[in-house]
């Protein structure tokens, strides 16, 4: 009888400590939100996590990069708590109760380095060099030089983006540099003669040359009416429906207040201003 209450007293321990330290976990966590993906939503995020813990001094945000994939397979398997992404839930990924929250529009551009002479570029010029078939800029009114491509990874959203507003179902060549982030596409086609590729909008800075698609340049209203097709519709991602500091750190992003005054400082567009 002895041996048996001393074990049913032991479990009983053991199940207060496990309780314990559960909520003691859920408590640390609900102080930290940690988020991962798209490089193209970095310029928003980041700056909208250093104003969010201005606001909540008790809650630290860390938001990283690695591509919209990476995010997504991040937040479905319990990695971080948002997955940030470019692109829509794989239908895989879907399955597994993840929660999608569109947060922004962000504009794609494309730039070269400051030493080419085209300015524009119709949509078929840009699947022959996206595609490989056009390896020269003489061959669409520039100078007698080999054109580099460089661009992004499979697991960026960026591509997947660029891969169906402007290819088509066609596939990008294989002949190309291939960088881990926007800003890193940026900096090798700043310092590498010939050279195109794309970027979030925000990225697109004095160091490199952004040309027109069709005719038409980039600019938040050429988005808005639909004369500027190359966009996505970011999405912060949560494995069911999120809760304590995580719910909060998206509203906060999805209220009015960031929309039109910090979403428009950093160069994306308020999703409140597109029509269905």
């Amino acid at each position: 009888m002895k041996l048996t209450r001393w074990i049913v007293l032991l479990l009983a321990a053991a199940l207060v400590v496990t309780a314990a330290s559960g909520c003691g976990r859920k408590k640390q966590d609900d102080k930290h939100v940690s988020a991962s993906g798209s490089t193209a939503l970095l310029p928003l995020l980041k700056p909208a996590a250093e104003e969010f813990q201005k606001r909540h001094p008790e809650i630290t945000v860390s938001i990283s990069g690695g591509g919209s994939f990476t995010g997504q397979n991040q937040v479905a398997f319990g990695g971080v708590n948002i997955g940030n992404s470019d692109v829509p839930v794989t239908p895989e990924l879907k399955a597994k109760g993840l929660v999608e929250f569109p947060c922004v529009v962000a504009p794609f551009v494309f730039i070269t380095n400051k030493n080419v002479a085209v300015d524009n570029l119709s949509a078929e010029q840009y699947v022959g060099i996206l595609t490989g078939q056009i390896k020269n800029w003489s061959e669409v009114g520039g100078a007698n030089e080999k054109i580099t491509l460089i661009h992004r990874a499979k697991s960026s959203g960026t591509r997947a983006t660029i891969a169906e507003v402007v290819l088509g179902g066609a596939r990008f060549t294989n002949d190309a540099i291939i960088q881990d982030s926007n800003g890193a596409v940026r900096a090798a086609i700043a310092s590498t003669p010939g050279a195109i590729g794309y970027v979030d909008s925000a990225y697109a800075d004095d160091s490199v040359k952004m040309l027109k698609y069709n005719g038409v340049e980039y600019k938040p209203e050429n988005i808005v009416n639909r004369t500027y097709p190359v966009y996505s519709t970011p999405r912060m991602i949560t494995k069911g429906e999120p809760t304590g500091a995580t719910k909060l750190f998206i509203e906060f992003v999805l209220s009015k207040e960031f929309q039109e005054k910090y979403a428009v400082e950093y160069k994306f567009i308020p999703i409140t201003r597109m029509a269905p």
